[in-house]
């Protein structure tokens, strides 16, 4: 049996699916790198609702998606941008999140770090910040979750110079009780992050973000960068102080930055392991085991995927994410939180139904080729 997918170009291709997925057997955490997947939200697709009205969240199929990423060993990077923070999901819906994923992970025993930001305020003054700040940092200390300390859009607006942003992450840390993740997420994924840390320029950017590691290390597990360069952040990995990790968010470049070379090497806390997740953990085990070639020859071509879930504008990456959990059975619809399932095209969803299922992503290759033929039909493609 073939399909005919649409193409960029508006015609038609044929394209035979596979008949048998992967092997992808669940299992233990890892022993050689800590890897996160920053997960997806499922909507209630019976909600009436709009796409500038609070989320309508599924929370029984959004809880089961977790404990399917903590049954393979993967942390859950919750309430990130993964989770359309800002892009559907208010703070009210985060906090949500927050305390019923953190609670499931207690109740599984999953890992679980979940986002730290300020949108419960759109702008402020940086006192303002800083106190929507702690009350975020408050519930996820609450939990029992890691906190991640995420870049903020009322930070970049309100900060006049890199002080300023030393001034707001030094107080955070100095209450934190445990140690925190600190996220710099690239204007490529929220463009009103451009200058964040004080400048545009990166490197000025970088050793600001540096000096406020170096300040307080003891308050920093890790660091989690989200640029898409992948020599920027080896070369940031190398100047953390000891025992600060890097996690990777670079969904472009993560096999090579995960497998390391003689210096070092990266964790990692990715939104491509949201769909990757199985494939991804079976990797990062044969890695376990010190085979670096075998980890690569199973985590290289994903990239092909990635690249095109992540391409410009790279914030609406979540629409190929969802889509590729509705395909796999995860959720019984393709609808997301403010209605961004309109987010990107039908030829760029074909491409990654084919980039997926060529990789043997689907546990049901059927289920998900029956799915596909059920978008073309909608969109008009066959009768």
């Amino acid at each position: 049996m073939t399909i005919e997918l649409p193409d960029a170009r508006g015609g038609l291709r044929t394209y035979e699916p596979r008949t048998e997925p992967l092997a992808l057997a669940a299992g233990a955490p890892f022993g050689s790198r800590t890897v996160f997947s920053a997960a997806h939200v499922v909507a209630d697709p019976y909600a009436d609702t709009t796409p500038d009205s609070p989320a309508a969240v599924d929370w029984d199929a959004t809880l089961a998606f977790r404990r399917h990423l903590w049954s393979h060993g993967l942390g859950v990077a919750e309430a990130m941008d993964t989770a359309q923070r800002g892009m559907g999901l208010d703070w009210a819906g985060a906090a949500e999140l927050i305390r019923r994923s953190a609670a499931e992970a207690k109740a599984v025993g999953g890992r679980i770090a979940c986002g730290v930001g300020t949108d419960q305020i759109v702008s402020g003054t940086l006192a303002e910040v800083r106190a929507a700040y702690e009350e975020q940092l408050a519930l996820v200390e609450e939990s029992g979750a890691q906190a991640v300390l995420m870049a903020s859009r009322a930070l970049a607006a309100a900060a006049r110079s890199p002080e300023d942003h030393l001034e707001v992450y030094g107080h955070l840390l100095r209450q934190c009780a445990e140690p925190v993740i600190l996220h710099w997420l690239g204007p490529m994924f929220d463009p009103a992050l451009e200058g964040y840390w004080g400048s545009s320029d990166l490197d000025a950017a970088t050793d600001t973000f540096l000096e406020v590691i170096a300040a307080h290390p003891d308050k920093v597990d890790g660091i989690k960068v989200s640029l898409l360069d992948a020599g920027r952040e080896v070369a940031l990995r190398r100047r953390l102080p000891q025992g600060v990790r890097c996690y990777t968010g670079d969904d472009f470049h993560y096999p090579e930055l995960i497998a390391g070379d003689e210096q070092g090497f990266s964790h990692a806390l990715l939104g491509i392991f949201d769909p990757l997740g199985p494939l991804a953990a079976q990797a990062v085990r044969v890695l376990d085991t010190g085979d670096t070639a075998g980890f690569r020859a199973l985590l290289d071509p994903t990239v092909e995927l990635s690249r095109h879930l992540f391409r410009a504008p790279t914030r609406f990456y979540k629409t190929g994410v969802v889509f590729l959990a509705w395909l796999a059975g995860h959720q019984n619809h393709f609808a997301m939180v403010g209605g961004l399932q309109s987010a990107r095209s039908l030829p760029h969803l074909a491409r990654a139904y084919e980039l997926a299922d060529g990789l043997g992503l689907f546990p049901d290759p059927k289920l998900a080729e029956d799915r596909m033929r059920t978008l073309l039909h909608l969109y008009g493609v066959t009768p």
